[in-house]
């Protein structure tokens, strides 16, 4: 474990793994760097793997108040700390992030994205703010427990599965990542793909599953449509808990 500063002076702290060309790993809603652990193991033997705690996460500081272009000079940071470019594999909302750095111009050589979590239906718009507005109104009145089961229930999670991890002991240490929900959904916006991510020179692989469903593959056409070196693959018999050991080789392959 190791640390950088990101441009406001925030501690950013990472894992170092393997060796050869770096790839950074960058994960989403609700998760810490760990998540990514097995992920960095089926790497490592080709690529020094970089898994970062993102700003309010596990071992990373945090320093209000929160703006999208903070988090995009965290994983700048973390690049100009590993090399100063690196390919990128971002998970979910942390495949939007990994965008929108990219289209700032943050050094990010190839970029693989797990199912950016765009929606493009009709009601996306009205969801997505509905739901920042409740997710707000939960963080400002200290009721993190209820902030994250929002976010649960948003995913698709069934009530009784959400009451059953609210007894649990791991409860405490999601209740205590919830204020970066947050920041996923300023990540997020309105839940579309901005025109800025036009601007995005780095080759792209898109990798959805096959058991996901509509959303994912529709969120995959329009960035094939708008991004200008795309290419995307469905993983079949997956869905948004991708099996690191399926996904694996696709990366290896793309980041070679």
């Amino acid at each position: 474990m190791t640390s950088t500063r990101s441009a406001d002076g925030t501690e950013i702290v990472f894992d170092l793994l393997g060796s050869g060309s770096p790839v950074v790993l960058v994960s989403g809603a609700s998760c810490a760097r760990g998540v990514h652990a097995p992920l960095a193991e089926l790497l490592a033997d080709g690529h020094t793997v970089i898994s970062y705690d993102r700003r309010g996460r596990g071992d990373s500081g945090d320093t209000p108040p929160y703006d999208v272009r903070r988090e995009i000079e965290d994983l700048a940071a973390v690049i100009a700390a590993t090399g100063g470019s690196a390919a990128v594999f971002g998970n979910s909302s942390g495949a939007v992030l990994a965008l929108r750095a990219a289209a700032e111009g943050v050094p990010i050589t190839r970029l693989a994205l797990w199912e950016p979590p765009f929606q493009l239906d009709a009601g996306a718009h009205e969801r997505a703010r509905a739901y920042a507005a409740e997710l707000a109104a939960c963080l400002a009145d200290g009721r993190r427990g209820d902030a994250m089961a929002l976010f649960l229930s948003s995913v698709g999670m069934p009530p009784g599965m959400i009451g059953q991890m609210r007894q649990a002991p791991m409860w405490a240490s999601m209740e205590a990542i919830a204020p970066t929900l947050a920041y996923d959904a300023a990540i997020m916006g309105d839940g579309r793909p901005s025109a800025e991510l036009a601007d995005v020179k780095a080759p792209a692989l898109i990798l959805t599953g096959s058991g996901t469903g509509a959303w994912s593959l529709a969120a995959a056409e329009a960035l094939v449509d708008l991004l200008p070196s795309p290419r995307h693959t469905v993983l079949q018999g997956q869905d948004h808990n991708v099996s690191w050991e399926v996904l694996a080789p696709h990366l290896r392959s793309f980041f070679s």
